[in-house]
């Protein structure tokens, strides 16, 4: 075989594979294509968590996290469906391919990370503790006494943090989300609760004035992030995009200083 044939046999080759990488590589539709081609964006959430996703009382879905998927939708030029799940169904719903993306309070945590990808994160909360006002416990050390039963929500991130916090208590968890853990204290079945101070802050509102002691004592600093499947790479490099806008052109701000910072929220839903 002569230098010249061999020269263009190889050119040939070259040329062959480089075509069936651009061939692989345009034929292979990501998360956020399927998203765009379908027009939809959908996402995991639980009804009963304000001021993040919560049906205010128009019976419209509204929230801190639920207007940034909207702002999310918009930018992508798609709708959004919105999906329940109680909280422990939240993280399967989305490995299942039933959600494109999750959007609650949901703390990132390495645990969490060994199952779906985590953004980064769009606001910091702590974990408080509670009681009913007018109770034995008035303060989180009474909290902390040898019997107490603490109520936290299934799945949630107090059931790692209670027994380091409280290690003599008994912890309880209580299947569902939103008000739950205020529901077991508020009925006798446990005498403190646990959970996020936002969502703690907007929950106490559903109940008659000074139902509850909420204690200032912040517990744990938790960054909260949305949630999307690892073979998602292409919509997690967008949401983090995405994230990094609203914080620079202060949509970000806005969102958090009427839903969180403020009771602004509490008038108009």
């Amino acid at each position: 075989m002569t230098a010249k044939l061999t020269k263009l046999l190889l050119s040939a080759s070259l040329f062959a594979l480089a075509g069936t990488a651009a061939t692989t590589y345009t034929a292979e539709a990501g998360t956020l294509d399927d998203i765009l081609a379908r027009g939809e964006l959908r996402v995991a959430v639980q009804t009963q968590g304000p001021p993040y996703s919560f049906m205010d009382k128009a019976g419209a879905r509204t929230g801190s996290a639920i207007q940034l998927t909207e702002l999310m939708a918009k930018e992508m030029g798609v709708k959004v469906t919105y999906l329940d799940f109680d909280w422990d169904g939240l993280i399967p719903a989305l490995m299942s391919g039933k959600a494109d993306i999750l959007a609650a309070d949901m703390t990132a945590t390495l645990t969490r990370a060994t199952k779906v990808a985590f953004t980064k994160p769009w606001i910091h909360v702590g974990a408080v503790a509670f009681t009913t006002s007018g109770s034995d416990f008035k303060s989180v050390e009474d909290c902390k006494k040898p019997g107490t039963t603490i109520a936290v929500i299934l799945g949630s991130t107090a059931e790692k943090s209670v027994p380091k916090f409280f290690p003599e208590g008994e912890m309880k968890s209580f299947k569902g989300g939103g008000t739950v853990v205020l529901d077991a204290v508020a009925s006798g079945q446990a005498q403190c609760g646990v959970n996020d101070n936002t969502a703690v802050a907007a929950q106490v509102l559903n109940y008659p004035e000074n139902t509850f002691t909420v204690f200032p004592d912040m517990l744990t600093a938790e960054p909260l992030a949305y949630a999307v499947r690892y073979d998602s790479q292409d919509l997690l490099t967008w949401t983090n995009l995405f994230l990094d806008t609203v914080q620079q052109d202060g949509r970000l701000k806005e969102n958090l200083d009427y839903w969180v910072n403020s009771n602004k929220w509490q008038n108009d839903h």
